[in-house]
């Protein structure tokens, strides 16, 4: 009873350490329009979605910094795998569709251009939570396990409601095959988040 109290105690006052320091905490969610860049998948944006979780820090009145964690899916459908890739390496199993599930972790830079508009930039790390083992006779992972990629995008701040729009473009090779063709992350992202 005593370890409980002392950590309720700890908790609470952390939260206020915090709020005291200008930061806040908070919940999103919204949509994913990606692809991924190559020839052995299809040109175009699919739809999938994103949920997670971020925290905004002041450092003064414009600028700030907004850590985040997010799951973020990624699909595609591929296209001219097999000219690329012969069968007997690739045999896909018939599965058009890929899906790749990543833990995000963007570290933001905020700056307030002024009244409700943020501008937020930096990079993001990623870490593939699944990895597609169809897509392989032999078993090996087609994808690598983790991305590196830029964000940019803008943020309408209202008093508990965040709406944003961002892009994140992918500047590492996720292919894990081979070197024949490079493959690299693409998205816009568009969601709201619920301040705490």
């Amino acid at each position: 009873m005593k370890k409980l109290f002392v950590a309720v105690v700890v908790l609470f006052g952390t939260i206020n350490l915090v709020y005291a320091q200008g930061a806040r905490v908070g919940v999103k969610l919204g949509t994913n329009l990606n692809k991924i860049s190559g020839q052995s998948f299809k040109d175009g944006f699919d739809l999938s979605y994103h949920v997670g979780g971020f925290l905004e820090l002041d450092i003064n009145r414009k600028w700030g910094i907004q850590p985040e964690v997010l799951w973020s899916q990624t699909s595609t459908k591929r296209t001219n795998f097999n000219a690329i890739y012969p069968t007997e390496i690739n045999p896909f199993n018939n599965n058009e569709k890929i899906k790749l599930d990543y833990l995000s972790i963007p570290v933001l830079l905020r700056y307030s251009v002024g009244g409700i508009l943020t501008l937020n930039v930096g990079p993001q790390f990623g870490i593939l939570l699944n990895q597609d083992k169809t897509l392989l006779q032999n078993g090996e992972t087609a994808f690598k396990s983790g991305d590196f990629s830029m964000v940019a995008g803008g943020q309408l701040n209202f008093k508990f409601l965040r709406i944003y729009g961002r892009y994140n473009i992918g500047l590492q090779n996720i292919n894990d095959i081979d070197n024949k063709d490079k493959w690299t992350n693409q998205q816009i992202q568009l969601g709201l988040g619920l301040r705490f």
